[in-house]
């Protein structure tokens, strides 16, 4: 099969390179799409723990296809169906795990004891063909596209941390700061889930005006405005309810302590280049409590699944750009410099 391999920093190349054949619990999908993400851009130049060699790992973590063969074992699933993924899949024996918390995995990247990140810690979705454990694969629905299965891991990203925080916002103001594909899924997830008004904040007119279409209530410009009198306003003076922050900005977390009604959440799904600095002592003073999730625990996918499957969360939208695995560097430049304003760049093998 042809596979993209990573050789060294930032030297991404497309190879052949053997099917893998499923082990016992394991299903080889025949990949349709697979997603790129800015954390496929850190860990080409700087490894994440537990990632596999040089000159042997592909990358590729929000993937789907259709089942090619099945591992001993394995009868959930047939060959020829549609699936999706979660990236991670736990232990399954850790003292995390077992309270759905596999992507804090206590065996993080230990292999032979069950634990696998595809695309970060095991070989993942930039190929012809990738290998997954039948846990962490669900049956697509019949009205879902490829795109649509490409953004749940990014959708199961927004409800694992909405679980995290309590999951019932029905009523409540949600901000989101962030209009990227985090950002725009937990924007749908929470009116999907009844919050009311969903704000959200960002700086291109263009995702904003697509969080609108996907059913924000209000959005802020924050070049144009301040982000945190603007929230504010819309929401009488209190603060929100919640603010989740997705956008990764170092300012953003400061801005999330000072748009927050007392007494109220902080979700942080964002990564950052570097620390960061906020006044916590406020948030302390206000009673403001902080929560962050990675990843998408909890079968937070499945959850997505359904959502999707019934109209309230949308994917396809947020597909801006396709290209063919050969074109995988060029696809990375696009979402390194930016061009095109990309929400999300998709590799069709």
């Amino acid at each position: 099969m042809r596979a993209a391999v990573l050789f060294g920093p930032d030297d991404l190349r497309v190879v052949d390179k053997p099917v893998p054949a499923p082990a016992a619990g394991e299903v080889l999908v025949k990949v349709a799409m697979c997603g790129t993400c800015g954390t496929d851009l850190k860990l080409q130049t700087h490894p994440f723990p537990n990632q596999p060699p040089f000159g042997q790992f592909t990358p590729g973590h929000e993937w789907t296809g259709t089942v090619a063969a099945l591992g001993e074992t394995v009868d959930e699933l047939a060959i020829g169906d549609r699936v999706a993924i979660e990236a991670h899949r736990g232990c399954g024996r850790c003292d995390n795990c077992v309270l759905g918390m596999y992507t804090a995995c206590l065996n993080y990247g230990n292999v032979a004891k069950g634990h696998r990140a595809s695309g970060m810690s095991v070989d993942g979705g930039f190929a012809e063909f990738a290998l997954h454990h039948v846990s962490s694969l669900y049956r697509l629905p019949d009205n879902l596209t490829w795109e649509d299965a490409v953004l749940v891991t990014t959708a199961g990203t927004s409800l694992y941390g909405l679980d995290a925080i309590g999951g019932y916002v029905a009523g409540q103001s949600v901000a989101i700061v962030g209009p990227g594909p985090v950002g725009l899924m937990t924007t749908q997830a929470c009116k999907a889930l009844g919050a009311d008004p969903v704000v959200l904040l960002g700086t291109r007119r263009s995702r904003l005006e697509l969080g609108q279409r996907l059913g924000a209530d209000c959005t802020i410009d924050v070049r144009s405005e301040d982000p945190v009198v603007a929230v504010r306003r819309i929401t009488h003076g209190l603060g929100a309810d919640v603010v989740i922050e997705a956008s990764g900005a170092m300012s953003a977390p400061q801005q999330a302590v000072e748009m927050v009604k007392r007494g109220g959440k902080i979700l942080f799904l964002g990564f950052y280049p570097a620390p960061v600095t906020f006044d916590l002592s406020a948030a302390i003073r206000d009673d403001v409590t902080l929560y962050t999730t990675r990843g998408e625990g909890a079968g937070a996918v499945r959850r997505a699944l359904s959502l999707a499957a019934q109209g309230r969360i949308r994917g396809r939208e947020l597909v801006t750009h396709r290209f063919g695995l050969e074109q995988i560097q060029e696809a990375f430049r696009v979402v390194r410099e930016r061009e095109g304003d990309p929400i999300k760049v998709v590799i069709v093998p």
